[in-house]
């Protein structure tokens, strides 16, 4: 596991998966939100976005944790050994991105841009959970189907297995940290 993708619906616990991960293997963390949008939700032109995107997928060890474009969703999928899809029901999705939404009332997200606040996009965030899920799910799931000889798949579906006793959302269990 030298390079691997985190993929799948917002408010999943996809940040906070790549994290733990990436200080347990000893990885370096790329999050894809950061590298997409600049202070005032201003997005990064997509040729930047997309030259730094191959850039990353280029070196000899890597976590992207992040959505982005399809086409880079394909591309990352390519490069992997690993690939990782969050893919909770819907509920789970939304009930964490209001927890997260939340959140920012008392503070910002350290995962995210600086410059960027949470709660005035809450309502295009519960559109774009609705879209994804609609949309671009059944071709993540065709995607992962199509390399299940030659990639380390991993497709977590509930919240358990994503828990860790103490520490919340944190890691899969029984399967990539211990």
């Amino acid at each position: 596991m030298t390079k691997v993708a985190i993929l799948g619906n917002a408010g999943g616990g996809k940040s906070t998966l790549s994290k733990a991960l990436s200080d347990a293997k000893h990885l370096p963390l790329y999050q894809l939100d950061k590298l997409a949008w600049n202070p005032g939700w201003v997005a990064t032109p997509k040729e930047a976005f997309d030259r730094e995107h191959k850039s990353i997928v280029k070196k000899d060890a890597w976590m992207i944790d992040g959505m982005a474009f399809l086409e880079s969703i394909k591309r990352r999928i390519e490069c992997a050994d690993t690939i990782i899809l969050i893919d909770h029901p819907l509920w789970i999705h939304y009930c964490w991105a209001a927890k997260h939404q939340f959140m920012c009332l008392f503070q910002d997200r350290p995962d995210f841009v600086d410059g960027c606040p949470m709660l005035p996009k809450t309502w295009q965030l519960a559109e774009m959970i609705w879209r994804i899920d609609k949309h671009l799910r059944p071709t993540l799931l065709e995607l992962m189907e199509n390399h299940q000889d030659n990639k380390q798949l991993y497709r977590i579906q509930s919240a358990d297995e994503l828990t860790v006793p103490g520490k919340g959302t944190a890691v899969i269990k029984e399967s990539l940290i211990y």
